[in-house]
């Protein structure tokens, strides 16, 4: 039986009679490719699993599944995914949903200020794929802090379907902005206090808008951020980086694209290899010298010792002549 088959069975019988199904552990002598097809591109097989075994604690624990509207449940008080109009998962999610219906209940809580309302600790690609499915939602109600809601939205996501890097050091930021120690957040995030302090080093690094205009950019790691983060630090760079963000067509590209794009952007323009290098001649064509010209400065190597000493002796006349000529346009 397969791992969604399991949870459906779990969730229709969750109001009356207990669930004893077990998840049968998968053969060793099953074909790879049987188990490639199941877990599909973002390993569902382990995903029903852990999913699986968080409801049937849930159902241990008394909790009860219950449907809600959409329109009732709002998202946790701290995001941790950047939305993106190009997400895979939830296009995957919503096809599952239609075909299947919803597998697995989200996690809620009721609303601290808003009577009949909730907040998601968990489920909110479930619950964007439920409102653009236009059906009710599949939930669990259970009564959390704020530090319970924020672990257990953490924990989920850990296990499961992992967050990009920059999603990770935007949720480390925000948590650090309630208030939450690195203790806490490296619990919510499940890694250690170094990795914690590396994160936020990005995430303060580059403004939160620019992360946002890229988006999860899932396969750009920390070494390329840390070096988009220096690239803004030139104010030349940085104009040219928000100038392409305000391009059309810029949010209707991939997320890893957008990056690719920025970083582009930002680099200094190459200076154009015309006239980059030219040659100082007498009429006759004589050779007296050699310029180059780079975005740093211009360079004269004076290749004739005749050249170089009528240089030296006329040097003191040709800076009072630049002087005179240089004054002369500021003034106009």
């Amino acid at each position: 039986m397969k791992g969604r088959d399991i949870l459906k069975n779990m969730v229709s019988s969750s109001g009356g009679e207990s669930t004893k199904a077990p998840i049968q552990a998968q053969s060793p002598h099953k074909p790879a490719g049987a188990v490639r097809a199941m877990n599909l591109s973002l390993g569902r097989l382990s995903d029903e699993a852990a999913a699986a075994k968080e409801l049937r604690s849930a159902l241990a624990a008394g909790d009860k599944v219950v449907e809600l509207s959409p329109a009732q449940i709002e998202a946790s008080f701290i995001r941790d995914r950047i939305p993106t109009e190009h997400d895979p998962a939830l296009q995957e999610l919503i096809s599952s949903m239609r075909e299947s219906g919803q597998q697995v209940p989200i996690l809620v809580r009721p609303h601290p200020s808003k009577e009949n309302h909730y907040q998601a600790a968990y489920g909110h690609r479930r619950l964007r794929a439920a409102v653009i499915l236009d059906r009710p939602i599949k939930a669990i109600v259970r009564q959390l802090s704020d530090d319970e809601l924020i672990v257990a939205q953490g924990q989920e996501n850990g296990p499961r379907v992992d967050l990009s890097f920059i999603e990770r050091a935007l949720f480390a930021k925000h948590l650090e902005l309630h208030g939450f120690d690195r203790d806490r957040i490296s619990q919510v995030l499940s890694v250690d206090k170094p990795e914690i302090s590396r994160l936020l080093q990005v995430a303060d690094a580059i403004p939160e808008q620019i992360i946002l205009a890229i988006g999860p950019a899932a396969k750009v790691g920390r070494p390329r951020w840390l070096a988009f983060a220096d690239l803004l630090k030139d104010k030349a760079a940085f104009g040219r980086i928000t100038k392409a963000i305000g391009e059309a067509e810029f949010t209707s590209i991939d997320s890893n694209e957008r990056f690719r794009r920025l970083w582009l952007s930002g680099q200094a323009p190459k200076a154009s290899k015309e006239n980059s290098r030219g040659q100082i001649r007498t009429r006759k064509g004589l050779v007296l010298a050699a310029v180059e010209r780079t975005s740093k400065g211009s360079k004269i190597t004076i290749t004739s010792r005749a050249f170089a000493e009528f240089l030296d002796a006329k040097m003191s006349d040709l800076v009072e002549q630049f002087d005179r000529e240089n004054s002369s346009q500021t003034a106009n």
